[in-house]
């Protein structure tokens, strides 16, 4: 009963006081907002990010040859490295940490023709495995190269989708055949579109995918542009990527520890710094958000010394009938706590609207769809306890240490 009048007495104040109580709330409302907000745009950015990101592949490391800066074994610096088919069957074969690995032939050379469209687009021969390691998937209909038709030289393509568009508008490609110079290749699938932040040639959407056996009939290249693998594990990159250097070093006669005769590109490596990246973002943004909520804490904490400032007299009146300090500390945490939650209720309200408002941005390709996850709703909601408890602790504190008599003198 006592706690009931206690807050009794306290919602008769928030009437008399409504313009003073309706600032100390909005302030933890829009600092709830900035925190809620700012977090969810960071999660969303960071999800879309990775997603367009996995577009190139997902933990694989891609090989290109480059020029060597150590001399070696009698040989100068400066001598070109460029690549062959063989040797990914010797990668293969002398390190059994890698678990899929293809060439990559890539041409630009002729153009690839249907009726009266055509292109130039980048005409890619590859191993079927290719297709798993990049995430390229066929859409609904069609498939991706098969070993048959590696074996078999088979003149079959996979479109980019988006090269689909250009060449069959809208009409269905599968079966059909396309042009690649002056040599028909039937198509067998359709790129499902995907998002894709990066590339090294063009992005998979503008591609042409055939097998590489058949690449190597018709266009009689001797080099391969690169090579592309993915280990048994994760934890397996850094010493297989150290087995690719001494193995294509003892072939082509450059130094092992030459880290510029071959540019590796790791991907796992490069979304172990995108995590480290996003984390330091979102730190700041929590940071940000954290400040506007501390100064609403701060207006509820002078609202609170007000309160008890204006109800001295009565805390000696209820400290003389035999209320304890414990008593009064926790009316008035109590009361901080119903300012706090109204602001934040309020404030997750305003949040939820404003993120899905964000879901229709037109940017939202690049920025992604923000998103409240259960660890931004746990870490607001944190924050928000540690703000009341700060902002009503001290007045709290003060209201119970204060003597019955001098209370009652006041």
């Amino acid at each position: 009963m006592r706690l009931f009048g206690s807050f009794k007495d306290f919602f008769n104040d928030i009437r008399t006081q409504r313009l003073r109580t309706a600032l100390t709330i909005m302030g933890i409302t829009w600092g709830t907002v900035a925190v809620v907000v700012l977090l969810a745009f960071g999660v969303g950015m960071e999800k879309q990010t990775r997603k367009r990101m996995h577009g190139l592949g997902e933990r694989i490391v891609i090989l290109f040859g480059n020029r060597t800066t150590k001399p070696f074994a009698g040989f100068p610096e400066g001598r070109y490295i460029r690549f062959q088919e063989d040797d990914v069957h010797l990668l293969a074969r002398e390190i059994p940490g890698i678990e899929e690995i293809s060439p990559e032939y890539s041409t630009r050379r002729v153009p690839v023709r249907r009726g009266r469209n055509s292109a130039f687009p980048n005409i890619t021969g590859v191993y079927p495995v290719y297709g798993e390691m990049r995430n390229v998937i066929a859409d609904w209909g069609g498939r991706f190269i098969n070993q048959a038709d590696v074996d078999q030289r088979r003149r079959v393509a996979f479109l980019g989708n988006e090269l689909r568009n250009l060449l069959f508008e809208n009409e269905d490609p599968i079966g059909k055949p396309v042009f690649v110079g002056d040599v028909p290749f039937i198509v067998i699938g359709v790129l499902k579109e995907k998002q894709q932040n990066s590339s090294y040639n063009s992005r998979d959407r503008d591609r042409i995918f055939i097998p590489s056996s058949t690449y190597r009939a018709i266009f009689g290249d001797r080099y391969i542009s690169n090579i592309i693998y993915r280990t048994r594990s994760p934890h397996l990159v850094d010493a297989v990527e150290v087995r690719v250097n001494e193995v294509l070093g003892r072939k082509y006669r450059f130094d092992p520890t030459d880290e510029d005769a071959i540019w590796e590109w790791d991907t796992s490596a490069f979304e172990e710094m995108l995590t480290a990246i996003f984390l330091g973002m979102n730190i700041f943004l929590g940071v940000v958000g954290a400040f506007t909520l501390t100064v609403g804490g701060i207006g509820v904490a002078n609202i609170m010394y007000i309160v008890v400032r204006e109800r001295t007299r009565e805390i000696g009146i209820r400290r003389s009938i035999g209320a304890r300090r414990r008593d009064i500390m926790l009316q008035f945490l109590g009361q901080t706590f119903v300012v706090v939650g109204s602001g934040a209720l309020l404030g997750f309200l305003l949040s939820l609207g404003l993120v899905k408002l964000g879901q229709w941005m037109p940017l939202k390709e690049y920025i992604g769809v923000p998103t409240i996850s259960p660890a931004v709703a746990i870490a607001t909601v944190s924050l928000l306890t540690l703000v009341a408890l700060a902002a009503g602790y001290f007045p709290a504190r003060r209201a119970a240490n204060l003597d019955p008599v001098e209370c009652l003198r006041y």
